[in-house]
């Protein structure tokens, strides 16, 4: 783990502990990753509720709620399913921010719609909307992963800093 990275969590840590709010994770790509790397952390327990890795289609469905339809429709890799995931990680927890993660990060699994190094990632919060973004990020597997832990962590302190 890069101190960046671990610099990126703690802001992430002080903003929530600030706001007296705690986060959940949802992260299919990157398998924990963002989890560990907050958990690396001294008392991040203080904001970090819980995380769930749904790694299998049939995971986001039976622990997120993720609707079969949707991921039939739209695949595991959209827009739509990050949502129903961190809106899925809000409702089964007592969390009031949740960041979900879904992407391919390679080397197999990529299509010509959706390439190696796309990734979905959710930002929502209790009360309020909850906001998507896909990315298109270069490298080889874990760098990919690392990347989306970045973002997802950018992403999630430029909703608690507004």
């Amino acid at each position: 783990m890069d101190s960046k990275d671990i610099e990126l969590a703690q802001r992430v840590g002080l903003l929530l502990l600030n706001q007296g709010q705690l986060l959940a994770l949802a992260e299919s790509c990157t398998g924990g990753g963002i989890a560990a790397l907050i958990t690396e952390i001294s008392g991040s327990a203080q904001w970090f509720e819980r995380g769930f890795v749904t790694y299998s289609n049939l995971s986001k469905e039976q622990v997120l709620g993720v609707p079969a339809a949707t991921l039939s429709q739209y695949g595991a890799v959209s827009e739509e399913v990050v949502k129903a995931m961190a809106e899925g990680a809000l409702l089964h927890s007592v969390a009031h921010w949740a960041v979900a993660v879904s992407g391919v990060a390679g080397p197999t699994g990529g299509s010509s719609q959706k390439p190696v190094g796309t990734v979905c990632v959710a930002w929502a919060h209790q009360g309020g909307p909850c906001e998507v973004q896909t990315y298109h990020f270069d490298g080889d597997r874990q760098q990919v992963r690392a990347q989306t832990t970045r973002y997802a962590l950018q992403g999630l302190i430029t909703r608690l800093d507004h």
